[in-house]
């Protein structure tokens, strides 16, 4: 009869030595225990291929024989189809990286591992076995990055931009771990092939309110709506910078105080803008917010969010209306109709001059083309 080594009883009756004693599982397969001491030892899997040799691999300790086991036979079973090296997803990965630097340049190879160092290095996912990696994994991870704060989860752009970032995201993740399939790492790629990119997120798509639909819109909602919504018009500013703000930050002068996701700013504000606040704030204390829903309390992203979509359906303007739909015709009309510069738009929106480029730069093109029409040089 072989050694036993499936009790506890079992092994403290083991002597300790270097060599692990073996317990047959199947046919070319064995699990072994490598008694260190009295009191501790660590678990070995053997695997005996096709041609007789013998593959030892190290499996760490653990807290039953069962656990032990299950460890081996997954092993076995990626030995048996090629897989012998065990390697953690961050490992996966950083093999990646030097397989596109030698494939592609370093210029490929450095945005793979900026990718890999925000969201795999360190991370719970990035120590976890290749073989252990499951498709519920990669869904939250991906789904992790394309994760906003509930400011920005009430812009369809933002949400839309998110989205694509974790789609790019996904696909140097898989590359990697399709690399790692190719080179004997994995046994198949079936945990990473069922995640699905995020769909019809690639292109920009922000809806457009002539004229006529914005006072369609407002007319279609209660007063202290209409109030919010004229506010964000006439200043371009975030709902949550707008719902945020007390009486005390603004100015009658014509100034006002934002605090947002980019921190607080300062912006002066259009003559009917000043009028439209002024009212607003009466003779409040300058601790109560400056807009305030009909009960006198301040606004939440749910009342706003529920109130345009009761007023869109009424003025029938479809689902795609939202807050930030009116935060984009401020910010265009600022470019088109007031022919403000860039970086003061940037400023009195709370962005960056590069995202008024980025997204808005057409409008200053289209514009320019239409003066430089009127030039006369011949």
């Amino acid at each position: 009869m072989g050694i036993k080594i499936d009790t506890v009883s079992a092994r403290k009756a083991l002597d300790p030595r270097p060599a692990p004693y073996f317990q047959r599982l199947e046919k070319g397969a064995y699990i072994g225990y490598r008694k260190l001491d009295e009191a501790s030892g660590t678990w070995v899997a053997r695997w005996r291929d096709e041609h007789g040799k013998q593959i030892n691999h190290t499996l760490g300790c653990f807290d039953s024989f069962d656990q032990a086991c299950k460890a081996a036979r997954e092993w076995v079973k990626g030995a048996q189809g090629g897989v012998t090296e065990v390697v953690t997803v961050e490992e996966a990965c950083r093999r990646y990286v030097e397989d596109r630097k030698v494939a592609k340049g370093a210029a490929t190879a450095t945005d793979a591992e900026g990718r890999f160092n925000r969201t795999i290095y360190g991370t719970k996912l990035g120590v976890l076995k290749l073989s252990a990696l499951k498709t519920s994994h990669i869904i939250d991870w991906r789904n992790g990055i394309a994760a906003l704060d509930d400011d920005d989860a009430e812009d369809p752009d933002e949400v839309r931009r998110a989205k694509d970032t974790a789609n790019r995201y996904l696909a140097t993740f898989k590359a990697a771990l399709n690399l790692a399939y190719r080179s004997g790492l994995a046994n198949d790629t079936a945990q990473w092939d069922r995640v699905e990119t995020f769909k019809g997120v690639g292109k920009r798509r922000m809806r457009w309110l002539t004229i006529s639909e914005r006072k369609k819109l407002i007319l279609a909602a209660p007063k202290a709506l209409q109030t919010f919504m004229k506010a964000l018009l006439h200043t371009g500013a975030r709902p949550g910078e707008l719902a945020n703000c007390y009486v005390g930050d603004f100015d009658k002068a014509g100034v006002l105080t934002l605090d947002g996701k980019t921190g607080r700013r300062t912006v002066p504000v259009s003559p009917e803008a000043a009028k439209l606040l002024a009212a607003s704030a009466g003779t409040r204390p300058d601790d109560e917010a400056l807009l305030v829903r009909a009960d006198g309390k301040a606004w939440t992203r749910f009342d706003w969010r529920d109130g345009i979509q009761d007023a869109r359906t009424t003025a029938a303007l479809g689902d795609d209306v939202v807050a930030y739909t009116l935060r984009h015709v401020a910010i265009t009309e600022m470019i088109v109709s007031g022919g403000i510069d860039p970086l003061s738009v940037a400023r009195l929106a709370g962005t960056s001059v590069a995202m008024i480029e980025r997204h808005y730069g057409h409008l200053r093109k289209d514009k320019v083309a239409a003066q430089l029409a009127k030039v006369k040089v011949l």
